[in-house]
């Protein structure tokens, strides 16, 4: 199979990978507990929805996570860390609502402007290293 990009494109690809994940783990000040794809698609789940989500909803966010058992527990743990706050749902008295701490949506759009940054110099470094299939 012919490939399209090149071999130093490839390994600019992985050290922006590499960066982007090393600054994740900043978002959480360096505990590696929160290097996980669970966290990941939580957290990243009820960031995209930009207010309260029910929990249930938030469970099925962590798609690796067959349990709700199990994802229950991650949404646990991120609340007795303090990023997630947990709130009676008034529409619904069944359910509860989690939304992001205001620190750790602060911490999550710092995170994803440099996330940003990284991709768009990889971008220009990946056109400098060699072919663009894309280009016109």
């Amino acid at each position: 199979m012919a490939l399209k990009y090149n071999n130093a494109q490839h390994k600019q690809y992985l050290e922006m990978i590499d960066g982007v994940g090393s600054s994740w783990v900043d978002v959480f000040r360096g505990d590696t507990e929160f290097y996980s794809a669970a966290y990941w698609d939580l957290l990243t789940g009820i960031w995209r929805a930009k207010g309260p989500v029910r929990k249930t909803d938030a469970l099925r966010y962590m798609t690796a996570i067959k349990s709700a058992h199990t994802a229950s527990k991650y949404v646990d743990f991120s609340i007795k860390q303090g990023i997630l706050h947990e709130t009676e749902n008034p529409d619904d008295a069944r359910s509860k609502l989690l939304t992001l701490s205001d620190d750790m949506r602060e911490r999550l759009d710092t995170f994803f402007d440099f996330a940003v940054g990284a991709v768009r110099r990889a971008n220009r470094s990946i056109d400098e290293t060699g072919p663009s299939p894309e280009a016109p």
